[in-house]
């Protein structure tokens, strides 16, 4: 009876909130209900060679393969989840979600090959008032389930920058083109690399990223997402 009482005042103060719907579940079981987990709006890129995601590169970068987990819709559930790991200090949603992305790029034909994932970073002022990368969280939950060593400075952010948000295409590829260096690229060199990134919008910071990356001796690219933006 104690026990019970106890755990019933735990909860009372320390709901175990779905982080997508905010719907109250059992202590210790996942950041997102069964049910978010079912109706969020998954892609299925990864059983594709060529999709949307990779078709935002075509004739930018030479992708090996590229996948996003989720469709980002303004208001929806991604973009609720995805706003609480980057301004929220969630920052556990993004190791959950890269063990759940992680477990099914590794049984795809076009990921099986990775020989190193790397985040795309943030510039140290931002992730020094932030407390974290929310990418790099993402790269740590994949390489825990795709078995893939992350390496968290394989890139620098060397130019601070204001949001992207709110920038058009052009804006965001000439301010982004000069913001990143190869920060270990012994590290690099002859490594099929997945890229890794929150949410692909025009492809302007990923590009910038991968650039610098190809620039490295016998280098592969390969990229994921927590979730790509635009028309389904």
């Amino acid at each position: 009876m104690k026990a019970n009482w106890f755990k019933d005042l735990f909860d009372l103060f320390f709901p175990n909130l779905c982080l997508a719907c905010g719907a109250n579940q059992l202590q210790g079981t996942a950041i997102i209900c069964h049910t978010c987990q079912r109706k969020l709006p998954v892609t299925d890129m990864h059983k594709m060679h060529e999709n949307r995601f990779t078709d935002r590169f075509f004739g930018r970068i030479y992708l090996q393969s590229a996948a996003a987990l989720y469709h980002y819709k303004d208001g929806g559930a991604v973009q609720e989840l995805v706003h609480k790991l980057k301004y929220y200090g969630k920052s556990r949603i993004g190791i959950k979600l890269g063990e759940m992305y992680g477990k099914q790029l590794i049984q795809s034909a076009y990921f099986k090959n990775i020989d190193l994932i790397v985040p795309v970073p943030l510039h140290p002022r931002k992730e020094r008032k932030r407390g974290y990368n929310q990418s790099d969280q993402f790269a740590i939950g994949l390489s825990e389930t795709m078995g893939k060593p992350w390496l968290k400075k394989g890139l620098k952010r060397i130019k601070y920058g204001k949001s992207q948000t709110k920038k058009s295409q052009l804006e965001r590829y000439e301010n982004v083109m000069s913001s990143f260096a190869v920060d270990q690229a012994e590290k690099l060199v002859g490594k099929h690399i997945l890229l890794v990134d929150d949410v692909l919008t025009t492809g302007a910071t990923l590009e910038a990223c991968a650039t610098k990356i190809l620039e490295v001796p016998n280098t592969k690219i390969s990229m994921a997402t927590i979730a790509i933006a635009g028309t389904l």
